[in-house]
């Protein structure tokens, strides 16, 4: 089943006004090289620099993200960015469940599913990240824990053309460390076995399985030959525009 790779950048909470410019065009720039690319590319910068971004990013084929959003589309939720805000902004991708969400803000399955399905609602495509951490590895818990993860954060109305799902297993998140290629490969072969258990296995086959944490020029192109794996959603080397394009130009031809 051929499936396009996605390479997507997740800047978390870095960069002013004039950085995510400057990163945004020129990652723009370098895309814009290679023409027709066979893969896709996504950046998802910090709220404040949504619009300046989606300038940056005008005329390319470089689509932007953000990194989370709420469950309504408005109201008394001070802090909070509707899915509908981030469709009205230019967003086409928003990232649900990433792992630093879920530690630092306590976020549930059930929250996560419910910020999925308003961000479908507002038209837009999520990237729903699963992980486990190291004590879980340790205990040999990673497909249990991936298992019902996306059981509980991926709604039952998902499809390949709405979803996202993103492996980054919570130990590698800017450690340096990465799991081996045959581990990775093992879990995500796992993971669309599981939805294929529930969603069915059209949607599965065709669903990407982005490989997050770690992900870097020197180990991309191992990570990415893998059978299912459809991308890298990455975070410290998406901060340079010339390693983001390192680790594109690894699978990304013109």
């Amino acid at each position: 089943m051929s499936r396009k790779i996605l390479i997507a950048g997740n800047w978390k909470m870095n960069g002013l006004l004039e950085d995510g410019k400057a990163l945004a065009g020129n990652v723009a720039a370098e895309v814009k090289k290679l023409g027709k690319p066979e893969c896709e590319f996504l950046v998802c910068p910090p709220f404040t620099l949504l619009t300046t971004v989606k300038k940056a990013l005008r005329g390319s084929k470089v689509a932007m993200g953000a990194q989370d959003c709420h469950t309504a589309e408005k109201g008394a939720h001070t802090g909070d960015i509707s899915p509908v805000m981030l469709k009205d902004c230019g967003c086409s991708y928003v990232i649900i469940g990433h792992s630093e969400r879920r530690a630092d803000h306590h976020e549930s399955n059930e929250l996560i599913c419910q910020k999925a399905e308003a961000a479908h609602k507002a038209g837009l495509k999520t990237v729903i990240c699963i992980g486990e951490t190291e004590a879980e590895r340790d205990a040999q818990k990673t497909i249990d824990v991936c298992t019902r993860q996306i059981m509980g954060s991926v709604p039952d109305s998902a499809t390949a053309a709405d979803t996202v799902i993103a492996y980054e297993p919570v130990w590698a998140i800017g450690t340096g460390k990465t799991p081996t290629t045959a581990d990775v490969e093992e879990v995500h072969a796992a993971i669309r076995k599981v939805l294929a258990k529930k969603l069915g296995k059209g949607n599965a086959n065709k669903m990407r399985i982005l490989y997050g944490g770690s992900m870097k020029p020197a180990n991309a192109a191992a990570l990415l030959s893998l059978p299912d794996v459809d991308g890298g959603l990455i975070g410290g080397a998406s901060l340079k525009a010339s390693d983001f394009m390192a680790i594109a130009a690894s699978v990304c031809k013109k």
